[in-house]
């Protein structure tokens, strides 16, 4: 494990928590009138920044979802990298990330693809899952018109980060084509996990105490499958090679320990790096954490490298 320590990192992410703790309560709804509230929010630039100026963006539909593909300043053809939004798989939105995915594009000489993909409660497990699938597909098929070259990574941030992580699994077990690399961002890869993460940092910025409404909401009865919850898979041997990032004040960031641990102990090249004293969700505020600028250029070195020109 790599550990990205820096002094400003404790203080820009212990500056942001008191910014949103200092938020005025909102009215008094029930939870899904208050997730389609949320889901109205757009992104405040200071907080979560803007595209980067040296990409060029378009809008596309894929199979009749929303996305964005953002292209590096380069005409040749070059790796497609699918990537998928947080929120819990009921919220987020591709324009909540675009500083993320329109700076890995540029940095990383690479085409980024954020896709919107399909949130419960209205389309609970698998819709999501199989929305990144036939979205891998769409962008094989559609290589030509994307100015791809054939190679694709699939990547995501936090639910983002699991629906990488189970559409590998899926391709491996279907016998489908598996993406060349994955990037797991803070993946939330099980649930009502008992870890030391969970019993330390639980409710910084985020929970995932049992019996949350938004896990509720996606999450299938009964026995969960391992696509649903990566962490439970029986091998992880055989999928892409991957890059790991992990926030040290997570109470998800034993789910990326244990993942690239696994992951190395199954045969599969695993990076693992770990941001110290790092809220989750930190690559959706680059504009005021200095860690999430530093994980965009890690991402896109990580790239270059794992897909060179």
């Amino acid at each position: 494990m790599t550990v990205v320590s820096r002094p400003e990192f404790k203080a820009e992410t212990d500056a942001l928590l008191a910014f949103f703790a200092d938020q005025p309560d909102g009215p008094d709804l029930d939870p899904y009138e208050a997730l389609l509230l949320d889901r109205e929010q757009l992104p405040d630039p200071a907080l979560a920044g803007v595209c980067d100026p040296d990409t060029r963006s378009k809008d596309v539909t894929i199979r009749g979802l929303p996305a964005r593909v953002y292209h590096p300043a380069t005409e040749e053809p070059r790796p497609v990298v699918l990537w998928l939004h947080g929120g819990g798989f009921i919220g987020g939105d591709l324009r909540d990330i675009e500083a993320a995915t329109s700076g890995i594009a540029a940095a990383g000489n690479v085409i980024v693809v954020s896709l919107n993909y399909r949130l419960a409660p209205e389309h609970p497990y698998p819709a999501a899952l199989h929305d990144v699938r036939d979205a891998l597909a769409w962008i094989r098929d559609h290589r030509a018109e994307l100015n791809g070259d054939g190679r694709i990574a699939v990547g995501g941030q936090s639910a983002g980060g699991a629906l990488a992580a189970g559409a590998c699994l899926l391709a491996r077990d279907e016998g489908g084509v598996l993406p060349d690399r994955q990037i797991l961002c803070y993946p939330s890869l099980d649930r009502d996990q008992d870890t030391e993460s969970f019993r330390l940092f639980d409710g910084t910025f985020l929970s995932i105490a049992p019996g949350g409404w938004s896990s509720a909401q996606y999450f299938p009865a009964g026995e969960l499958p391992a696509t649903a919850v990566p962490l439970r898979a029986s091998s992880l041997a055989g999928l892409p090679p991957a890059l790991v990032l992990a926030a040290g004040r997570d109470p998800l960031r034993d789910d990326a320990r244990s993942y690239a641990a696994r992951l190395t102990a199954d045969g599969v090249p695993a990076r693992l790096v770990e941001y110290a004293d790092t809220m989750h969700a930190f690559l959706n505020f680059p504009a005021v954490l200095s860690a999430g600028r530093h994980a965009i250029e890690l991402i896109a070195a990580d790239l270059r490298e794992a897909l060179p020109a």
